[in-house]
């Protein structure tokens, strides 16, 4: 027992190992006596140091101070690559904030604010599953480079079949109610006609709209004119507009039906009138066909022709009191004209008579009718170079009237005559065939 407590036992004197934290196995034994467990933790470390400085003295605490040395070496050497691991994902941190974006995104008029890694507008509606058509408004445009705080606002177009004054538009907005589409096309609402309320919401799949912009139109009616301001839809609303009453037959200068337009003067026709029925004829035509036996020249009417008759029916009107040119209405057939038919001479005019060619025939025409083949004396009795009257003509075998046959057709028929009476037929020229 009194060599284990002696101070200068074998640990003054043995060497201590560097690598051992308390010393030999040995000196260790020495001090606690039997089999010892080198390891200890750090607070065990505190708890041994009071008794191995008891027991090794000055040497073993130089020792000691060695050994602690090269502990804080390898220490230090094994937190350098920690420390650094460290540095890096402190690095790496800092870059991954920097990318991460606040953004406003507003779609169609609901916002929301959101986090992106997108470097552009193009990337963050793609992130964000927004696509966009060609009627579609994106701000900023798409391309556009993303910094934390900005706004991003897409707008959906919406088809819109508008009419405005008359006019058909296929139309597109990305207004999302009606009073802000007009704002957007610069339409004029004030004092308009719209087909749905300002106020009305516009969807995706849009709707008709009808405008009716507030326009001057004059009406003159009766003498006088009035300005009217109206979005009427025809010019019968605006006429009614003005006080003005149609009646019977009374008409404007334009459609009642068509739509007024701005600076459009209307005038109101106050028309009155009857109807009046006349009874007209209808020619009738001829036939004519050719007859041998008859002499060349002659015509002979086989079936005489009857005019046929048509009633007219036509409406005469005053205007402003201004009386119309008769505007026909409607017309009627009551009978059919019917044709004549007439025969023509086609055999060969004989151009003598016995015994009759030498006299005078020449000067007997000058001295009847100053020889004009189609003369006709005053009492419409009497016609021809010779003045036949219509009895002693067809008694010759001449057909129509004698004035209206060929000049040697009424010679012959003198010749003709002659031959059964003699120059009586002539009391006044006849003397004329012998001189």
């Amino acid at each position: 027992m009194g060599a284990r407590s002696d101070p200068s036992g074998p640990l003054e004197r043995g060497d201590v190992s560097s690598n051992s934290q308390y010393g030999t196995y040995e000196a260790a034994r020495e001090v606690y006596g039997g089999y010892v467990d080198t390891y200890r933790p750090a607070y065990a470390e505190e708890a041994l140091a009071p008794v191995v400085h008891a027991r090794v003295g000055r040497r073993g605490a130089r020792r000691r101070k060695a050994r602690c040395a090269g502990r804080a070496d390898g220490s230090m050497r094994r937190l350098l690559p920690q420390a650094l691991v460290v540095a890096f994902l402190a690095g790496g941190t800092t870059a991954f904030v920097a990318k991460d974006k606040a953004i406003e995104l507003n779609v169609d008029g609901r916002p929301r604010t959101l986090h992106t890694f997108a470097d552009d507008v193009t990337e963050l509606l793609a992130q964000e599953g927004v696509e966009v058509g060609a009627h579609d408004v994106v701000a900023p445009a798409t391309g556009t480079e993303l910094s934390s705080g900005d706004e991003v606002e897409v707008r959906y177009g919406r088809p819109v079949r508008l009419t405005v004054d008359g006019e058909r538009h296929e139309a597109w907005t990305t207004a999302r109610t009606v009073e802000e589409a007009l704002e957007q096309w610069g339409v004029r609402a004030q004092g308009a006609y719209l087909s749905v309320a300002r106020s009305t919401r516009i969807g995706r799949a849009g709707l008709a709209l009808d405008v009716r912009t507030e326009r001057s139109v004059t009406i003159m009616a009766d003498g006088r004119a009035r300005t009217v301001r109206t979005n009427a839809a025809t010019v019968r609303e605006v006429v009614e507009d003005a006080g003005i009453t149609l009646r019977g037959q009374d008409a404007t200068s334009v459609p009642l039906g068509s739509f007024p337009r701005d600076g459009q003067t209307v005038t109101v026709l106050r028309i009155t009138g009857t109807k009046e029925v006349r009874e007209e004829e209808i020619p009738f035509g001829a036939e004519r066909t050719g007859d041998p036996s008859l002499f060349r020249g002659t015509e002979v009417v086989e079936r005489a022709g009857q005019p046929g008759l048509l009633r007219v029916t036509y409406s005469l009107r005053m205007v402003n009191g201004v009386k119309q040119k008769p505007r026909l209405i409607k017309s009627e057939v009551v009978r059919e004209p019917r044709t004549q038919v007439v025969k023509v001479g086609t055999k060969p005019m004989p151009t003598s008579v016995r015994g009759v060619d030498h006299l005078n025939w020449q000067g007997l025409a000058e001295c009847e009718s100053g020889g004009r083949p189609d003369a006709v004396d005053p009492s419409g009795t009497y016609g021809g170079l010779y003045q036949f009257d219509m009895r002693t003509w067809q008694s010759l075998g001449g057909s129509g009237r004698p004035q209206d046959a060929p000049a040697s057709e009424q010679t012959f028929r003198a010749k003709k005559l002659y031959v059964q009476r003699g120059a009586g037929p002539w009391p006044h020229c006849g003397a004329r065939l012998y001189g």
